[in-house]
């Protein structure tokens, strides 16, 4: 899948997130969604195009999301 599909889905999923008054609560539904729908491979490539451009469009859940995925594996 392409990295800017892959983008344009974390971005959405965190645009759905983002509503949660409860910050923690927003990142951990973003980190849920990609730990369980997200295949590892898509969850790597979404990681090291992130690691390459980390100036780059991501919604600020999306990086705080990732972080938290790294931490953990």
């Amino acid at each position: 899948m392409s990295a800017e599909s892959l983008i344009k889905m974390a971005n959405q999923i965190a645009q759905y997130f983002a509503s949660e008054p409860d910050h923690a609560l927003a990142v951990n539904g973003v980190r849920q969604h990609i730990k369980s729908f997200w295949t590892p491979g898509m969850r790597r490539e979404l990681a090291g195009w992130e690691a390459k451009h980390p100036d780059a469009a991501l919604h600020p859940l999306v990086l705080a999301a990732l972080t938290e995925l790294k931490e953990t594996a």
